[in-house]
């Protein structure tokens, strides 16, 4: 939950920003407004990560909370920079196969699959274009910005915008075919969840701390769930949006509010297994036992899948803005605001490891596939890693 302390000292601004028209929160809202952030410790390293290659990219996301994150798809990296270039990489090697400029203001995606690379930009554009040489199929409007990454699977493009509506696009040409809408609330956390594709549904976490289940090829609602009630007397207390990626496995849905709570839900019904206190605007991760999640102040926690009892959390990363979490063979890997990715147990959540990428920020771009760690920071700096036991 945000400090009162923090509240009282930010209310003339969160004021400012409402009268201003503005709608939504960026990083002044960070616990660092209040802490510093942890100095990091030396550790006995455990496991130590090999970088197999590594690329500058340019321009990544920088400062301006957009959502560009790598897509890995059938042995190959899909990127995107804020200034409009799109570039396929091979994930073995970092060798560039592909580079296009769009010359667009590129805020979110990769997504890719069915024989595209899709992307959104800060114009309400989306802009699909050749899996295999990167030339142009497609370009189509929609209400907003995007900052989520789109989701391409069947026949659909399904896209995500900031004023709480979601599209579902024709795949052959980008033409609107469903539109989902909802009022979002006076103030937001500026970012959106993606839309994540489960067979033949769309997953979609909102502002106000709901969660969708649309049905992908006519975008109606298969059911439509509270997964925490914003609550608090001003606006900027209320903020209890979906910012990380809800994650579906085996047939649940895990997924987590700020300033409200962690939650399993049956991905049929949508019912409510079990929920929590937690707060975060990041992604999740998880393995056959646990659901690892980074809060909104810096701690990693392991949660049992079962019930959401905490079996341990790792407080030595407090306040140093933690990335989306990402699960490795027995470690969890999380980015901070200084390019570090951080390793820890998963038995435990002790540090085992640390490396860097960068001096940028590592905000959503962490990732696994085929048993590699790839890692990049909002500023372009790009690098597949390989754990391995410390010597």
């Amino acid at each position: 939950m945000v400090r009162q302390g923090r509240l009282a000292r930010l209310g003339l601004l969160a004021a400012l920003l409402l009268l201003a028209g503005c709608s939504t929160v960026t990083d002044w809202i960070s616990p660092a407004e209040v802490d510093p952030p942890a100095e990091l410790k030396e550790i006995t390293p455990k496991v130590r990560a090999e970088t197999l290659w590594s690329r500058d990219l340019g321009a990544g996301s920088d400062d301006k909370r957009l959502h560009l994150v790598p897509r890995y798809l059938d042995g190959r990296l899909y990127v995107a920079g804020a200034d409009g270039e799109v570039t396929a990489l091979d994930a073995a090697s970092g060798r560039v196969l592909w580079q296009v400029d769009l010359e667009a203001p590129l805020s979110g995606g990769p997504g890719a699959g069915q024989g595209l690379v899709v992307v959104g930009t800060l114009d309400a554009e989306v802009i699909a274009l050749s899996l295999e040489d990167g030339s142009l199929r497609w370009r189509a409007p929609v209400s907003s910005e995007v900052l989520s990454t789109p989701a391409v699977a069947g026949d659909r493009v399904v896209v995500r915008t900031i004023d709480g509506k979601v599209q579902g696009l024709n795949l052959a040409d980008g033409k609107e075919i469903w539109r989902y809408e909802r009022q979002i609330p006076v103030l937001t956390l500026r970012g959106t969840s993606d839309p994540v594709v489960s067979g033949d549904h769309v997953i979609c976490g909102m502002a106000g701390g709901k969660l969708l289940n649309l049905d992908l090829r006519t975008g109606a609602v298969i059911w439509d769930v509270t997964v925490s009630v914003p609550s608090g007397r001003s606006e900027l207390e209320r903020l209890a949006d979906i910012d990380g990626n809800p994650l579906v496995l085996d047939g649940l849905i895990y997924v987590a509010t700020y300033q409200g709570e962690v939650a399993a839900l049956e991905e049929a019904s949508g019912e409510v297994l079990w929920r929590r206190k937690f707060s975060s605007y990041s992604g999740m991760a998880a393995d056959r036992y646990n659901v690892y999640a980074a809060d909104a102040d810096g701690l990693v926690w392991a949660l049992d899948a079962d019930n959401g009892a905490a079996r341990w959390r790792q407080e030595a990363l407090r306040n140093r803005r933690l990335s989306d979490v990402a699960v490795l063979d027995d470690s969890v890997a999380v980015g901070d605001f200084e390019g570090y990715v951080h390793l820890l147990a998963t038995a435990d959540g002790a540090l085992v490891g640390r490396t860097r990428v960068g001096s940028d920020p590592i905000t959503r771009g962490v990732l696994v596939a085929d048993g590699v760690l790839y890692v990049m920071g909002d500023g372009g700096e790009l690098a597949a890693l390989r754990l391995m036991k410390a010597e």
